[in-house]
């Protein structure tokens, strides 16, 4: 299979090769302003084929393969004065077209950086995402949330208010700001990091915003990214990298609620004189408390990042990051009760003070390279490795009595992961006749090596002196705190919890562009081998999925799309029956249209879309912190529409919007432990109604220039709570919260102050657990205060 796998992507890659040369032009060009000084990373677009160019360093454009024709380049930038030249394309020549701006050097520097740090829209994907072309023109819903969002909103880390920002998403409270689990389309958006996909069974460690660029978030099956995802989507966090600037620089100070204080340096510089060799460092630490007694979550990372331009076609980027986290037991933030939910004060805590610190510690090493092999193919390898540990112990109740009595029970919960991988893909563009060809050929390489020890466990309490949540001592507990032995390595201790997997994927992709691009359908395929080892089973998994989109551009600004893929994902799980879980298959049908809105300043996305999903696994609600097991559905259906809009509304006016509607139930009966769950059940984890806005005003003049007000809402209707709860038990109500504030910038300095749940309201996410409830409640009305110097 490998042998015919390789004769075929070579034999492909022949025939766009000898295809690419087919006889047509080229536009080049280069931008100055007006004292003479190239104009760099100014946005140029060619309006009848809706597509665009940034300039190089030295002010320098250039649009590859445009058949013979009259066109229109248009240079623009947010606050700078837009110009347009038409230009003629002679077949086999090139055509030269320069511009000179009215703008100076200093003012199209001031253009530069507060068009691209305050934009809250983002037109072209990271190159971690492979795809070669602007997000309008993609078939599939794709929403970014840029730098600028996340520092307005003073969002630290992924599991920290991301989920505003996109449409439909949601957060399984679990362990605190350790961990980040967003849900999507009804199910788990798989984690990934600069193209790699890093989902494991909890993980992967939450990453701290010091060294995040963006985030993009992939609606529905991602075939394109190789590495086994949920049909729901993925999101992929894209890390800070070296900008080529001779020196650029920030520090920021934060002061909030609950003793928080953090504080971060983002430098970004040359370290040769000749701009080769550059350099990004990326430091943070944070000591932050909770509104519970006894919890705190501690941590700091550090991230450099080196790159080297060894030629014009080739440059090689290193990249490592090191976050390390001392917290609270990991369930400290689990509150449980027999009479329902909020029943007790959003303050309470089962934890205790004397439990040991845990410890999370993750390297991660990235080294990429990317290789110019001419004007219109591209060649990227990357290979990544991380080493993750974990040392904690989680409280979790073996009983709870109607009267409130509880016995607490402390265990462990160690941890060890080693992930290995290697990517390599080939981007390309080639012209058969009058079509167009975007080229995506890809292999995907990826090794999982987990161990996990949870299996030793004391109770703090009795029978005889129990822990009453309606009139809760701390202190004291009658056993005292337990000390686990871990005297054996891990990797002895968790000999019989090893869960590895290794897998390979090979990815081909055509976009065949027709009417001078105007038209573009997608063709492609997966070929997915996989093979895992779980508690001593040995399984092996191999599948062909195949993709199919269409996009059509309605105009410069507006595209229409539909799209059906399908996945495979194997599962690594525990059944109570012993078995193996079977992998989850699974098809999305999407419909969309995209629009940019006066010239590109703000987008909105509207998408409609059907998944079906077979073998998907949800937590088992009888399940423990030692005994964590799954239920294995038959099929479930999910369906809905999204709306998304992001940008700059008018000058100073940035807005982000959006809302979903989401059902999800089961679509096949399913039998567990005996009884059936019946066609129309509601999956869990998700909200039918879910609506959220960011708006940030900046005022252009006067005295108060500078000076702006921001403010959003989040708002989830019909949610479904964690795990499956018991016939008849209560449903969580509506969330509704509500943050805002102000900030003042000016040259170089920001201030910003943020309240967060401004209207102090009691929020809380949890589920039904047999005889008794169980949630976690979030902060209450608190507030971030933060000053940034750039330099």
């Amino acid at each position: 299979m490998h042998r015919i796998l390789q004769s075929s992507l070579t034999a492909i890659l022949l025939v766009f090769s000898f295809s690419a040369y087919a006889q047509q032009g080229s536009i080049k060009g280069k931008i100055i302003t007006a004292d003479g000084d190239p104009a760099a990373y100014v946005t140029v677009g060619l309006k009848e084929r809706a597509t665009v160019s940034t300039t190089n360093t030295k002010g320098e454009y250039t649009f590859q393969k445009v058949r013979s024709g009259t066109y229109t380049i248009r240079v623009s930038a947010i606050g700078l004065r837009a110009a347009e030249k038409t230009v003629t394309v002679t077949e086999g020549q090139t055509s030269y077209l320069d511009f000179t701006l009215s703008e100076s050097s200093d003012q199209l520097k001031e253009v530069v950086v507060s068009g691209n740090k305050k934009k809250y829209k983002i037109d072209a994907p990271s190159s971690s995402l492979r795809l070669d072309g602007p997000l309008l023109e993609a078939p599939q819903n794709i929403q970014v949330i840029t730098s600028a969002t996340l520092a307005d909103q003073q969002i630290t880390s992924m599991s920290d208010g991301v989920i505003r920002n996109v449409s439909g998403l949601t957060r399984l409270e679990h362990w605190g700001d350790i961990y980040t689990r967003v849900n999507t389309r009804g199910a788990r958006a798989a984690a990934f990091r600069n193209g790699i996909n890093l989902t494991s069974d909890w993980g992967p460690l939450t990453e701290d915003m010091s060294f995040v660029d963006h985030i993009e978030f992939v609606k529905g099956p991602s075939g394109f990214m190789m590495s086994n995802g949920e049909p729901s989507g993925i999101y992929n966090v894209v890390t800070k990298k070296p900008t080529g600037k001779d020196f650029n620089g920030e520090a920021s100070f934060t002061l909030g609620s609950y003793d928080m204080y953090r504080s971060t340096l983002d430098l970004d510089g040359k370290l040769s004189q000749s701009g080769k060799l550059l350099y990004r460092l990326n430091l943070m630490g944070q000591s932050k408390n909770s509104h519970r007694a006894y919890e705190y979550n501690d941590r700091y990372s550090i991230a450099p990042v080196i790159s080297y331009q060894i030629d014009d076609q080739t440059l090689v980027t290193a990249e490592y990051n090191y976050q390390h986290v001392k917290l609270s037991d990991l369930g400290s933030a689990y509150v449980f009760a027999p009479d329902g939910y909020a029943t007790l004060p959003r303050d309470f805590t089962m934890s205790e003070p004397g439990i040991e610190p845990n410890i999370a510690k993750e390297h991660s090493l990235f080294l990429n390279m990317q290789h110019q092999l001419n004007a219109d193919w591209k060649f990227t390898a990357q290979l990544a490795y991380i080493d993750y540990s974990q040392i904690s112990s989680d409280i979790w109740p073996s009983s709870v009595a109607a009267n409130g009595d509880i016995i607490r029970d402390l265990y462990n919960f160690d941890a060890a992961l080693k992930y290995k991988f290697g990517q390599a893909f080939l981007n390309g563009r080639a012209t058969t006749g009058s079509v167009n060809h975007r080229i995506l050929v890809g292999l995907d390489l990826g090794s999982k090596e987990r161990y996990y020890d949870w299996g030793q466990a004391a109770p703090l309490d009795n029978d005889t002196k129990p822990f009453n949540i309606y009139h809760p001592v701390y202190g004291a507990p009658v056993n005292g705190i337990p000390q686990f032995d871990r005297s054996k390595s891990l990797y002895l201790r968790g000999a019989n919890n090893q869960v590895n997997q290794s897998y390979t994927g090979l990815y081909l992709q055509d976009e065949l562009g027709f009417l001078e691009n105007k038209i573009r359908l997608t063709l492609a395929g997966r070929y997915t081998f996989v093979q895992q080892s779980e508690y001593g089973t040995v399984t092996e998994d191999k599948k062909f999925t195949p993709r199919v989109g269409l996009s059509v551009s309605v105009d410069n600004q507006t595209a229409v799309y539909a799209l059906y893929d399908q996945t495979f994902i194997p599962q690594i799980g525990t059944l109570r029956s012993g078995e193996q879980p079977k992998p989850v298959t699974g098809n999305n049908i999407e419909f969309g249209i995209k629009k940019d809105w006066f010239d590109g300043r703000w987008n909105t996305t509207l998408a409609a879309y059907r998944i079906l999903k077979n073998n998907e696994l949800s937590p088992d609600p009888t399940s423990t912190p030692a005994a964590p097991f799954s239920l294995q559905l038959g099929q479930s259906r999910t369906k809905g529409i999204e709306f998304d809009l992001r940008g700059e509304i008018f000058t100073g006016l940035n807005l982000v919007a959006n809302y979903a509607l989401t059902d999800s139930r089961i679509s096949k009966e399913t039998e567990v432990y005996g009884e059936i769950i019946p066609v129309g059940t509601k999956i869990t984890g998700y909200a039918k109604h879910n609506a959220n806005a960011w708006l940030s005003y900046k005022l252009q003049q006067g005295a108060l220039k500078g000076t702006g007000i921001s403010g959003g809402f989040s708002y989830q209707a019909d949610r479904s709570t964690w795990s499956w709860g018991g016939a008849g038990t209560q449903e969580m109500p509506s969330y509704f919260k509500l943050d805002g504030g102000i900030f003042w910038e000016k040259d170089k300095l920001r201030l910003t102050a943020n309240v967060f749940n401004i209207l102090d309201k009691y929020l809380y996410s949890g589920a039904s657990y047999g005889d008794y409830y169980y949630w976690q409640t979030e902060a209450p009305r608190n507030y971030r205060l933060s000053i940034t110097y750039k330099f």
